[in-house]
């Protein structure tokens, strides 16, 4: 029944997505916002939606294993299993204005989690400051995008209605609040029930799950022969982690940082993404075999939280 649970958690939490990021993007179309901005603004805080309702319900029902663990975890997967996923399929062309500006950012962002892990825990001053950097990110992207995300001409779509829209947006975040009471509940059992600490699961099962929206768009790209766009999307995303749902959860709640993700994951997090910025800088492209390099090191990494 816990399974079940999970499971349906976080079904709700990838259908509430996707319905908040339609219903969100047709408004800011109807309110006249360019599309490069709807990208950066409207669908980038509407697939960390999953990660930060999640984080936010953990926090609030005193599960900190679970809400810094997701954040965490997440940004391990972004990196080693939906990154490397995506350079198996395709390699990845880097463009050099991107890995500059979020590639920077991605890695100081990590470096942030590192200091906050010394200071055992985030207050709501801290998560301030991690939400003001989040909106100077968004401000700077939006002021000088990189010539990769300035967006082609397109065909007008047509627009749907403003009511319909906004019933979506607040449907969307209805079923998004409920898959994360599910999800968050159902993973506090299982870790009870199986002896696993709440801090793995979140670290795996939680952080995975909240991740499927960018490992499916990723794989797509790689798929479409687009797989560029996968490394704008994962640096994307795990700046948003970092500087969003870990900022706005100890805004809604201050979160203490668990001893174990602390002296461990952490690290994880900041050398993945320095050997991602290593991969990317080389070659100017993350090539099939660095792909499953980033693979195997997640698999490891699995089994070695596993065997911990």
């Amino acid at each position: 029944m816990t399974i079940l649970l999970l499971l349906a958690g976080l079904v709700l939490l990838l259908v509430g997505g996707e319905v908040l990021v339609r219903g969100a993007t047709s408004i800011a179309e109807r309110l006249g916002m360019p599309h490069f901005v709807v990208g950066v603004v409207v669908v980038g805080f509407g697939t960390s939606m999953p990660e930060l309702v999640t984080s936010v319900e953990a926090a609030l029902v005193g599960a900190p294993g679970i809400a810094v663990g997701n954040v965490v975890g997440s940004n391990i997967a972004n990196i080693l299993l939906i990154l490397g996923l995506s350079a198996m399929l395709a390699p990845i062309a880097v463009d050099r204005a991107v890995l500059r500006r979020d590639g920077v950012i991605a890695l100081a962002a990590a470096v942030a989690c590192l200091v906050l892990a010394a200071l055992d825990g985030i207050d709501r001053l801290t998560g301030a400051l991690l939400v003001a950097g989040l909106v100077a990110y968004i401000y700077v992207t939006i002021r000088h995008p990189a010539c990769a995300e300035c967006p082609a001409a397109e065909e007008a779509a047509p627009q749907t209605n403003i009511l319909l829209a906004i019933f979506l947006t607040v449907a969307g975040l209805a079923v998004l609040i409920c898959g994360a009471d599910l999800l968050v509940d159902a993973a506090i059992a299982l870790a009870r029930t199986s002896g696993v600490s709440e801090s793995v699961i979140g670290l795996t099962v939680v952080a995975i799950g909240t991740s499927l929206p960018e490992l499916a768009t990723s794989v797509i790209a790689a798929v479409r022969r687009q797989a560029d766009i996968a490394l704008g999307n994962i640096l994307g995303s795990n700046i948003y982690n970092v500087l969003g749902i870990l900022g706005t959860t100890a805004l809604v709640k201050p979160v203490p940082m668990p001893d174990d993700i602390a002296s461990t994951d952490v690290w994880v997090m900041v050398s993945a993404t320095l050997l991602l910025l290593v991969f990317a800088t080389t070659g100017r492209q993350i090539c099939r075999l660095e792909g499953v390099s980033f693979v195997a090191l997640y698999g490891g990494y699995i089994g070695w939280l596993a065997l911990a």
